[in-house]
């Protein structure tokens, strides 16, 4: 078999035809890394929001960890004050007369307090003259008192407790108000 000869035009429509097809193949090729481009992307982006997840979860595991008991201590905190005023209003002649009871009441406080230790929950015992700070203070009522500044605790209604780092009762005290000299 003999080869036609092609006509010039036929040669000029086989080419027209390659640099159409080359041109779709170049497109399609953008096309693909375009998309391939945004599934990367996305698969980046659900791998850092997993991560995210993660960090949260273990996040919110220590919290539910150290703060899981907030509810039980600060159903215990009545218990602690009855204790504290109970030991608190003893007299000597009482003390004397009932050794043993008030010994067992202190170690029943000594070992609160052992309990609220294990448990991340301290106590905020200002004393009288100390500086009022309102991170850790509830005032309860403020009053002029000689010999005070104004912002010095004169007195301590009940102490207060932290969990951890968070406050979880502030001690309430009386605040002096007495004006500069």
């Amino acid at each position: 078999m003999t080869a036609e000869p092609r006509s010039l035009d036929d040669l000029e429509a086989e080419a027209i035809t390659e640099e159409e097809a080359h041109a779709a193949l170049l497109a399609e090729m953008d096309a693909l890394r375009a998309e391939r481009d945004e599934l990367k992307d996305r698969a980046l982006r659900q791998l850092a929001e997993m991560e995210n997840l993660r960090k949260r979860a273990e996040r919110d595991r220590r919290d539910a960890e150290a703060y899981g008991a907030t509810r039980l201590a600060r159903d215990l905190l009545p218990v602690h004050d009855a204790l504290r005023r109970a030991l608190d209003a003893v007299t000597p002649e009482q003390r004397a007369a009932n050794a043993a009871l008030l010994e067992g009441i202190d170690l029943t406080m000594r070992e609160l307090l052992a309990v609220f230790g294990r448990h991340g929950l301290t106590v905020i015992a200002p004393a009288v003259g100390d500086r009022f700070d309102p991170a850790i203070h509830q005032a309860m009522f403020e009053a002029p008192l000689p010999g005070t500044k104004a912002g010095d605790i004169i007195q301590v209604a009940a102490e207060g407790f932290m969990l951890h780092d968070r406050l979880l009762r502030p001690a309430q005290v009386g605040v002096s108000s007495m004006p500069a000299q």
